[in-house]
């Protein structure tokens, strides 16, 4: 398994933006696909956006679909979640996930956690 650290939370006013970034070890981490989640206070994870293992493909929640952009670097083991134009009910502690092979839209199916970063959105 890899394991994960998270960065680049932040307090933001509502239209702003922030870029995470999600650290992972070990030189297997080409071989995860990679995902990010967001849990609010009081609600479920859910998913935010995946990537495959090359980067190729790419999958987002309507929820945030035209505001964010996934990428990874496989170079530097890295994995961002650029946000633009937040709103304040994308408050959340956002994870991210590294799933064995195949990206997944299910918090269930990945192998390791990062330990999250929050997000607020001021309105």
């Amino acid at each position: 398994q890899v394991q994960l650290v998270e960065s680049g939370g932040g307090l933001v006013q509502t239209g702003g933006s922030l870029r995470l970034s999600c650290a992972a070890s070990g030189r297997t981490f080409s071989s995860y696909a990679m995902g990010w989640f967001r849990q609010a206070p009081g609600k479920a994870r859910e998913f935010v956006s995946a990537i495959s293992v090359g980067g190729g493909n790419t999958y987002y929640a309507d929820s945030v679909k035209g505001r964010f952009t996934i990428s990874r670097d496989n170079a530097k083991y890295t994995v961002y979640l650029q946000m633009r134009s937040l709103k304040p009910e994308d408050t959340a502690i956002y994870y991210c996930g590294a799933r064995k092979s195949m990206s997944s839209q299910s918090a269930g199916e990945y192998d390791s956690w990062g330990q999250g970063t929050q997000v607020t959105v001021s309105s």
